[in-house]
């Protein structure tokens, strides 16, 4: 009977690793791939993945900038647009005015709009994953 209770106990651990696998794989992706001045502005680019397995018509996010003493600098809309599902995009937003140094932490407040379908949809948040792979802090 200890034999069946483990068994048991081991196909459910794989059960379940293989759910929360699939759970992981429905994700939009969005990296902060790099910040560099341009003209006095911080550019600031994207690579965005679309993986939730669904077409996301409208994606755009209301997002706040930090100063390195965590001070609120400005809040901004980063419209990302109609998102096919499997697609990869790379988009670049000025911040006019700000050069990247002055800038600690992008914080992605809601979404500002999201719809699926023609309805709104929480999954541009729900779905929601950040990197960076600068020195500022990015995420919710």
């Amino acid at each position: 009977m200890v034999g069946l209770k483990q068994g048991i106990a081991a196909l459910a651990c794989l059960l379940a690793a293989g759910l929360s696998a699939n759970a992981q794989d429905k994700v939009f992706g969005i990296e902060l791939n790099d910040a560099a001045d341009v003209n006095g502005n911080c550019r600031l680019t994207y690579v965005a993945n679309n993986g939730t397995g669904t077409v996301l018509q409208k994606t755009s996010y209301d997002i706040f900038t930090f100063d390195s003493d965590g001070k609120v600098l400005q809040s901004l809309v980063f419209q990302f647009g109609s998102f096919p599902s499997g697609k990869t995009k790379v988009v670049q937003f000025d911040l006019a005015g700000q050069p990247c140094a002055k800038i600690s932490r992008l914080l992605i407040n809601d979404i500002s709009e999201c719809s699926v379908d023609g309805n709104a949809s929480t999954i541009c948040l729900d779905a929601l994953r950040t990197t960076t792979r600068t020195s500022i802090s990015f995420g919710l």
